[in-house]
């Protein structure tokens, strides 16, 4: 499927009619390494950031389910597969956790963005800020 004619703005980058990638992958994680999981992520070096086409990611933590998600969006799919084929990929995802801290395989998905809607900013709420400034 094509990208559909539009202007979005995501990641604060405006995409005029192109092709917005978002990878998840879903991940089961095993009852008692829900701490451990969280840990890695926060001590990440986040080296895919570095990289061109890279938008933004980021990691869900699941409050009904069992699955947390992660969740990375690129401007093209060249740039993700770029990614893949980088050495930054290569340590993101090198020492793994042990097998028994997944309660079965995780779960890839590529989608396309086709529609994409950001909260409208009112006048009105410019204004609310400028009251609310001049009263401090």
């Amino acid at each position: 499927m094509g990208a559909l004619s539009r202007q979005t703005v995501k990641y604060g980058v405006p995409h005029a009619a192109s092709m917005v990638i978002v990878v998840s992958n879903r991940i089961p994680v095993a009852k008692g390494w829900e701490a451990e999981f969280e840990r890695r992520w926060a001590e990440r070096k986040w080296l895919v950031a570095q990289l061109p086409g890279f938008l933004g990611t980021e990691v869900l933590k699941p409050l009904k389910g069992d699955y947390y998600v992660v969740v990375t969006h690129w401007r093209s799919m060249k740039d993700f597969e770029a990614w893949t084929e980088s050495p930054a990929f290569g340590e993101a995802h090198a020492n793994a956790p042990p097998k028994e801290a997944f309660a079965g395989p995780n779960v890839f998905e590529m989608h396309e963005v086709i529609a994409a809607k950001e909260p409208e900013r009112s006048q009105s709420s410019g204004a609310s800020r400028k009251r609310a400034a001049k009263r401090t």
